[in-house]
């Protein structure tokens, strides 16, 4: 698409002033004075209170808090999995805010890729199977379904495993076909939930090693967990107290002090 220079010069100039002089024309992620409050009165409970928040495309980071901070209805905010009371989230320079519940299945379908700590494998469908599910929804025709699929648990090292049923995969291998399934659509973003909480240390390492060559292939990844050494694997952590960002540029080597702000679980 060809721009209209002055007015994107305009709006490059906004987004750097939202982003804290980040670069130009890389925000993915912007929450703008966004809120989300329970019920009201005395019940009112305000899961997320003017929440600023910027992620460039490309980024890794780790969304961490006490129980009860608001991390997790940041995720399903990030994922239009739910919707704001007041404020704006951009993704994409779209305000998905005002988007149709369609046009957000959309979104959710082509554009943004999930991992949670439970699988969510369908039982009676093998891993190839199990991958191609979100082209169905997509339309993708079933030749370029079943190559796209294989390409995908290859990249995750699952290529002799395409027959298998989750039955008879392991806990790690399982999760890598929930990430082959995260990805076969080409998302712009991964944005997981407590990915390792399920999996021993072995397998939580080759999973983040997964996402470190996702991350490198260009794709931003965020994750919500409440594990120190997981964070550690990111580049930049960002910390949930009472529904606000307290810190939104922690480095791994804060994590030490992490343990002064109260601890995530």
């Amino acid at each position: 698409m060809v721009r209209a220079s002055p007015l994107w010069f305009y709006l490059d100039a906004v987004l750097v002033d939202l982003c804290e002089g980040m670069p130009v024309s890389t925000p993915l992620i912007e929450f703008r004075h966004l809120q989300k409050v329970y019920g009201s009165g005395n019940t009112e409970v305000r899961a997320l209170w003017n929440v600023n928040l910027c992620i460039n495309r490309g980024e890794y980071c780790a969304i961490m808090g006490p129980s009860g901070s608001g991390k997790s209805t940041a995720m399903n905010m990030i994922g239009c999995l739910d919707r704001p009371t007041a404020g704006d989230y951009y993704f994409d320079r779209q305000n998905v805010a005002t988007l149709e519940d369609t046009e957000l299945a959309h979104i959710r379908n082509q554009k943004i890729g999930f991992v949670f700590q439970q699988f969510h494998l369908l039982p009676q469908l093998t891993a190839r199977e199990n991958v191609e599910l979100p082209m169905v929804y997509a339309g993708v025709s079933k030749a370029e379904r079943q190559e796209r699929a294989i390409v995908a648990l290859t990249q995750v090292g699952l290529g002799e495993r395409l027959n298998n049923r989750p039955s008879q995969l392991s806990g790690g291998q399982q999760q890598r076909v929930a990430i082959a399934r995260a990805i076969v659509n080409r998302p712009l973003l991964l944005l997981a939930d407590e990915p390792t909480g399920a999996l021993d240390t072995h397998t939580t390492e080759d999973v983040l090693n997964i996402f470190a060559d996702l991350h490198a292939t260009g794709i931003t990844v965020v994750m919500v967990t409440h594990e120190p050494d997981v964070a550690r694997a990111s580049q930049r952590i960002i910390w949930f107290k009472d529904g606000e960002v307290m810190h939104d540029h922690l480095s791994p080597a804060d994590i030490g002090s992490l343990t002064t702000m109260g601890r995530s679980r």
